[in-house]
């Protein structure tokens, strides 16, 4: 009795083991959740605080419109290049072979083609004396304009290859610096695939943007103040640019910031930046932060809104909320004006859920 006891406590064990290793193995597996987030604005008497990164003018993702193997990668990250500047080379045998074929082709239509010409040239002058008919003429005619096209094919065969050649060796588009390589020596690169990314040398700017309860107290050409806390540096910037839409970006209008040359010595693309930009309220609007309603989630009497933490986990934040304004709602307490709210998800969130930002 007591051995078949003990036989079905461990059955019993074994079974709970492989339960939770199932589990365990599924929740690893898990996929990560496509989230789109933004991040409220903080109003003040002293006006509008928004949170912002720095980014190159003119950023490339360096890529080609050939599949082959990368040969050569002939830069890393942090170096410097020129314009037109040699970056990567894809092997380009296939290529090469094709093109030794096409200048063949050539070879063989110019000569069929410059028969054909002599050949029409003589059943002119045999028409002349009324040697051969109208029709045979003709026939020899339409035979030459028949070879002459073949080269002019064939030709525009070869500058075709010479395009594709052109797509093994990847030049620099502009002068700048590469800041990422994204693939290694002897790995396939398929067309469109970014391979590095380069930043233009010496241009940066502050990107932002601006919640739409707002957008109507900005405007381009306002002064603002920006705070950079990493290098701790502060400068007075100037807006560049404001899109006059957010139908893609969920209610945020993207804004852009010069940065005066005399600052950019110590900045670095992909620092972040306080903004604010001072006396652009009303009065309403002083001292609020504000969410956007369908973010919100309910349980039962509480209501809080999912945010991404610095693990790309979502976290459920319990809040205080106050006055609704149209489909923006007062936060009281709970949130701070840097916090990624999640505003869409693919699939279902709950606390610690890994997610992937979108937007």
């Amino acid at each position: 009795m007591k051995a078949l006891n003990k036989m079905v406590l461990g059955i019993i064990c074994c079974t709970a083991f492989a339960a939770c290793s199932s589990a365990k193995k599924s929740e690893n597996t898990e996929q990560a959740v496509k989230v789109e987030v933004y991040s409220p604005a903080q109003s003040s008497a002293d006006g509008i605080y928004l949170s912002g990164e720095i980014t190159a003018k003119q950023t490339a993702n360096i890529s080609t419109r050939m599949m082959g193997y990368i040969r050569k990668i002939y830069v890393k990250p942090g170096d410097r290049v020129a314009a037109r500047q040699p970056l990567v080379a894809i092997s380009s045998d296939e290529v090469n072979a094709k093109k030794a074929q096409v200048q063949a082709m050539i070879v063989e239509a110019e000569a069929a083609a410059k028969n054909a010409q002599k050949d029409y040239e003589r059943y002119k002058v045999l028409r002349s004396q009324n040697s051969v008919s109208d029709k045979e003429l003709e026939n020899v005619a339409l035979q030459n304009t028949s070879m002459q096209a073949k080269v002019q094919m064939a030709k525009q065969q070869l500058r075709e290859v010479n395009a594709m050649l052109s797509y093994s060796n990847i030049t620099a588009p502009f002068s700048g610096t590469v800041t990422q390589k994204m693939m290694d020596e002897g790995s396939m690169a398929n067309p469109g695939m970014p391979i590095l990314t380069i930043e233009q040398n010496g241009e940066l700017q502050v990107v932002t943007s601006v919640p739409e309860n707002y957008i109507q107290y900005v405007k381009i050409g306002d002064n603002v103040k920006v705070d950079l806390k990493s290098v701790d540096a502060s400068f007075d910037g100037k807006i560049t640019e404001l899109s006059p839409s957010a139908s893609n970006s969920g209610g945020q209008y993207a804004m852009k910031i010069a940065i005066p040359a005399e600052k950019k010595a110590n900045i670095r693309a992909g620092m972040y930046a306080n903004i604010l930009i001072p006396n652009k309220l009303a009065k309403d609007v002083n001292g609020k932060v504000m969410l956007k309603t369908s973010s919100i989630v309910y349980r039962e009497q509480l209501t809080g809104v999912y945010v991404v933490d610095g693990q790309n986990q979502a976290i459920l934040h319990w809040i205080r909320l106050g006055k609704t304004s149209d489909n923006m709602v007062e936060a009281l307490s709970g949130i701070e004006p840097n916090d990624k709210i999640i505003s869409k998800a693919d699939g279902k969130l709950y606390n610690g859920r890994k997610v992937a930002i979108t937007n």
